[in-house]
Parts: C-alpha cells; sequence; structure tokens
C-alpha cells in the first residue's frame, strides 16, 4: 500500500467511498443528510473543495492502482480569544475505507502520515468530528490517540 496526495484533477475516484460513506450517515440521520446526491454533484464539489489552499485529500492505494480508502484534512487556525487559546490544528474532515480493505490497517495508515504532516509543519493539535452512531470512526480516532473532548447536540424540527 502507498498513500499518495491525490490531485483536484482526481477528485472523482473518490466517489464510490464517500457514496458509501454519506448512505451510512443517511441510514442513521436522514432528517440530516440528502440522500443519494448525484455523482457528478459530488465530484464538482470535491474538486472544488480539494483546491482550497488548505485542504489536502490522501489516498491508500494498492500496488495495482486499486484505491483502498482516503482521508481529507485541512489546516485550521483559530485566533485567540478571551476565553481560548491561539491554535493552529490539522482537521480530519473525511475518512473513508473500501469495504473489501477494512479492518487491515488502511485508515491507521492514512492517519498516521496526516500526524507526520501536521508535525512537519509544526502542528500539535489533529481533531476531528463524526456521528455517535459510528463507532467505527471513534474507535480508529482513539488508537491513534485522539480523544473526545467536545459532544454536538442538535434539535431538528
Amino acid at each position: 500500500m502507498e498513500i499518495l496526495d491525490l490531485p483536484p484533477s482526481e477528485a472523482a475516484r473518490l466517489i464510490p467511498l464517500l457514496q458509501d460513506l454519506h448512505a451510512l450517515h443517511v441510514e442513521h440521520q436522514p432528517a440530516r443528510y440528502p440522500a443519494a446526491p448525484s455523482d457528478t454533484a459530488l465530484a464538482l464539489w470535491l474538486q472544488e473543495w480539494l483546491q482550497a489552499e488548505n485542504i489536502t485529500a490522501l489516498i491508500a492505494e494498492s500496488p495495482q492502482g486499486a484505491l483502498l480508502g482516503y482521508v481529507i484534512y485541512g489546516v485550521e487556525h483559530r485566533p485567540p480569544l478571551p476565553v481560548l487559546f491561539e491554535e493552529t490544528r490539522v482537521m480530519v474532515h473525511h475518512i473513508a475505507t473500501a469495504k473489501a480493505f477494512r479492518r487491515m490497517g488502511v485508515g491507521q495508515a492514512l492517519l498516521t502520515v496526516v500526524k507526520q504532516r501536521a508535525k512537519t509543519l509544526g502542528i500539535g493539535t489533529i481533531a476531528t468530528t463524526y456521528a455517535p452512531f459510528n463507532k467505527t470512526s471513534a474507535g480508529l480516532f482513539e488508537s491513534q490517540g485522539l480523544k473526545p473532548v467536545l459532544t454536538m447536540a442538535e434539535w431538528r424540527a
């Protein structure tokens, strides 16, 4: 397995894994997520998002060129507030692994590279959010040393 940067022009490669990840969210929280977004809409959105200066997509690829998984992360800078310290952090926005390759270390490998890149940039904080139903993500992030520090709650009519 090789971890590679994914250029924005190849964003469409992520669509099958993104559709799978999105379907999980729709299944558990249908009032929050629209069902079955089109591949075209996703491709346009991903390509535009990945063109942002502070956003990076990494892929895990097999020696044969198969997409095993991906992670999308960004570098965020928060200015100091009277109630919050200034911070630059890496925010993991998405991580997904192809079904056939789950529980084989793909997510671990992707997050290890994210950590290495954060350290290279002098960034000592990595953050993420994940849904309470997503025990797989919770386990992956905890195995990488990320611990829950906030809980977000919402009401929907």
